[in-house]
């Protein structure tokens, strides 16, 4: 079935349920009588725990119970949490550190979870916990993004948690040696904390001899897993749902410790709990993301092709490996790691290190914003060494039309693309031809102004296998589909009602999007990488192509005609020298007269055999005030290629908010922690989130070149606007500092670190 959306913008349907507080997120629907869970977590961000008593805690009015890593043993829990390990450079399995549920023995960083209370009121909770009686010896801490210092694991005696490298050093040597230019530039990526509007919170019940959990998280199958390995507990006798999430960004993805002392504790007292994190205590938990440095040497020859290509990155894991930290900055990274460029002789090395801070995970884009990032600002400082246009540099070295499908040289299959194409929409949309009137405009207002230009590209990832199942007259004259995903606000009700309208001609008021609940739905692959669009509504079509299967015989006795007869063109069937027609719901309604119940629920499940690639080009114009240090972005422009679209409303959304999410990375967010390993941005007085006055208008537009690896031609977007905005902005600063002598910036880009930096520039001071 080659079909796909009628690509039109249909405003949100849940949008007026989320403005009218009738959401229903986890703290709107705790079960009643539950009890509230406070964690008493680590003040300190290395030491030895010496003493841990939690009496008067325990004693304390409306307590009902105290865990410790202790009592989770004694409960049957085991403690470690699941991380992905990489293989070492010599071919053997990563070194394991144990990160457990509770601290246990030692504390590792500040805010590392080392009892929880649960009471009959939060205040009783917290007045409990404050009763904890914590005593340790302090240890050295190592904060610095590089091995060595007082150990962390004894089992990483140097801090190192990994050494894994891609590519060919010996070839990058031979052609970087022989290059007529060479680029060597070291590169920061600033860490952030992801700020979800709705902090992270469960709640566990017990089900008769079943426990049911409910995350605010991207899926219910992998905490399902996990929760009954912590639980020692068959899978059966889990239930794990996503009630409406406020917001995920990859940092709800996974497993946190919070999750499994929950549900720990609703079996052991038979009683529902409940726990919300706070703003503060999400900023001190929460999965961290980005947090690396890296080393990028290139080669140019004499006409400016790039020749080699290496990274040499410093990956900072926080005190423990998190559920996928270690792929991220290098299986991920690599995915994209030449972009959109024809190179081959390149290497990748990429070692992680521990200190003594939160771990860091997945956050928007996940690798792949990391990587772009490395690129294209290492295409602009070469641009300006090699007394080039930066965008002539990218056209040059861009793989060719023809030259798909493409091999790069970070193993990856490259299916189409037209990045000139794109790129030219771009020069056009964003008016590079005024750009030096504006600049000169801004230079007699006593503004310094720059231009940056991002080309991307982005790999869809997660699951490729995905499940859908669509259900008639559940609820009355409704439909229903069964979805496998997980929506954190990017509109997956709306979407997949609009994709499965369009393709059966059921009118998509009357369609139920069904989502988060094990129980419900057989398999899923839950949400990240941007693999929704894709995968879920590729199994929308094999569940729709099933569904013509099953009901063309039954409607053709009906009708006494031949099945080869009968046709379905996306709004009824019909057959050929009739003039009867059915629409879906008349042959389900027919079906469910004559009893055929195998007719009114049908599933499909699919497996992509490959992914899309994304990609696109951002221009960013920013003015800065060297009076003040502030950068202002003025102009933003967007063209991406996302293949064809369902809804480009609910796409320029992403985008928007992709955008923006990473014009804070580059702009406003600063993570920053004392020697001691204390946070010191710990709330938004000292974390200054982007506001509506630090974001531009952004003229968004797409030039679709569809791919080949799903029916539909479609490909993902959801990341992409992270990917391709942390360089543009960069690049934007950079340029406009540039004639100034300033020949290096890295985020973010404060106002007081512009003003320090613009007041010792001796050409800036006169």
């Amino acid at each position: 079935m080659e079909k796909f959306g009628k690509s039109q913008s249909v405003k949100r349907s849940e949008d007026v349920r989320f403005l009218t507080g009738a959401g229903r997120y986890v703290d709107d629907i705790v079960p009643k009588g539950a009890l509230f869970g406070v964690v008493f977590r680590s003040p300190i961000a290395h030491g030895d725990i010496t003493g841990l008593n939690v009496d008067d805690a325990r004693d304390a009015e409306g307590v009902h119970l105290v865990i410790t890593a202790t009592d989770l043993q004694d409960m049957g829990v085991k403690l470690p949490m699941a991380a992905s390990l990489l293989k070492k450079r010599d071919g053997g399995r990563g070194d394991r550190t144990v990160r457990p549920l509770l601290a246990q023995g030692r504390v590792r960083f500040v805010g590392e979870p080392i009892a929880m209370v649960f009471a009959e009121t939060l205040q009783q909770a917290k007045d409990a916990a404050e009763l904890i009686e914590f005593d340790y010896d302090e240890r050295p801490v190592h904060m610095a993004l590089a091995t060595g210092g007082d150990a962390i694991h004894d089992v990483a005696p140097d801090n190192r948690a990994f050494d894994w490298a891609l590519g060919d050093d010996v070839a990058f040597h031979a052609a970087f040696d022989t290059a007529a230019h060479k680029i060597d530039v070291d590169i920061e990526d600033n860490r952030i904390i992801c700020n979800s509007m709705e902090p992270r919170g469960c709640y566990a019940e017990p089900e008769g001899d079943r426990i049911h959990v409910a995350i605010n998280g991207q899926g219910v199958w992998a905490p399902k897993g996990q929760l009954a390995t912590h639980l020692g507990l068959d899978p059966k006798a889990i239930r794990v749902s996503n009630p409406d999430t406020g917001g995920g960004f990859g940092m709800k993805a996974m497993m946190y410790p919070e999750y499994a002392i929950c549900a720990a504790a609703a079996r052991k007292l038979n009683k529902p709990v409940r726990w919300m994190s706070e703003r503060t205590e999400a900023m001190l938990s929460d999965n961290a993301g980005r947090d690396l440095n890296s080393r990028v040497q290139m080669g140019f020859d004499k006409d400016h092709k790039l020749v080699a290509y290496k990274v040499h990155s410093i990956a900072n894991m926080g005190a423990y490996n998190s559920q996928f930290a270690q792929p991220i900055q290098t299986e991920l990274f690599s995915k994209v790691l030449t972009g959109c460029y024809d190179v081959q002789a390149v290497f990748l090395h990429v070692e992680g290190v521990y200190t003594n801070t939160t771990q860091v995970d997945a956050y928007r884009g996940a690798g792949r914003p990391e990587a772009i990032y490395v690129l294209e600002r290492s295409m602009d400082y070469a641009a300006r060494a090699l007394g080039t246009d930066p965008w002539a540099l990218r056209r040059k070295n861009f793989i060719a039309p023809d030259a798909f499908p493409y091999a790069t040289a970070g193993k990856v299959v490259y299916d189409i693309g037209d990045f000139g194409r794109v790129l030219g929409v771009a020069e056009t949309k964003c008016d590079l031809t005024g750009y030096e009137a504006r600049r000169n405009a801004s230079q007699k207002a006593g503004k310094l102004r720059g231009m940056g230009l991002c080309y991307y590209i982005e790999s869809i990832l997660g699951d490729p296998s995905e499940t859908a199942k669509v259900v008639f007259f559940e609820d009355g004259d409704r439909v229903s589909i069964y979805v496998g995903t997980q929506s954190n606000g990017q509109g997956h009700e709306t979407v997949y009602a609009q994709f499965l309208s369009d393709q059966t001609g059921i009118a998509a008021d009357k369609i139920d999007v069904i989502q988060g609940d094990s129980d419900r739905i057989p398999t899923g692959g839950g949400t990240g990488g941007s693999r929704s669009v894709t995968v879920q509504n590729t199994a929308t079509l094999a569940t729709v192509d099933k569904m013509i299967a099953q009901f063309t015989p039954f409607l053709a006795a009906k009708m006494a005609v031949s099945e080869e007869s009968i046709m379905f063109d996306d709004e009824a069937f019909r057959a050929d020298g009739s003039n009867e027609s059915y629409t879906m719901v008349e042959v389900a309604e027919l079906a469910k007269t004559d009893g055929r119940e195998d007719l009114l629920n049908i599933e499909a499940r699919i497996t992509l055999d490959a992914r899309s690639f994304p990609n696109g080009a951002h221009v960013a114009e920013v003015e800065i005030d060297p009076e003040t240090g502030v950068t202002h972005v003025d102009r933003y422009t967007v063209v991406d290629d996302f293949g064809n679209l369902i809804n480009p409303m609910l796409v320029a959304g992403q985008v928007h908010g992709g955008v923006i999410q990473g014009l804070g990375q580059a702009l406003t967010e600063r993570v920053v922690y004392d020697e001691d390993g204390q946070l010191l941005t710990a709330s938004f007085m000292d974390y200054a989130m982007p506001r509506a006055d630090d974001s531009p208008m952004i003229s968004f537009s797409t030039e679709s070149v569809p791919t080949s690896t799903n029916p539909m031609g479609m490909k993902g977007c959801g990341e992409a606007g992270t990917v391709g905005s942390l360089a543009a902005i960069s690049n934007a600063v950079q340029d406009a500092v540039a004639p100034l002598g300033i020949e290096k910036v890295d985020m973010p880009f404060t106002p007081h670190r512009m003003w320090q930096l613009l007041k010792a520039t001796p050409i800036a001071a006169e």
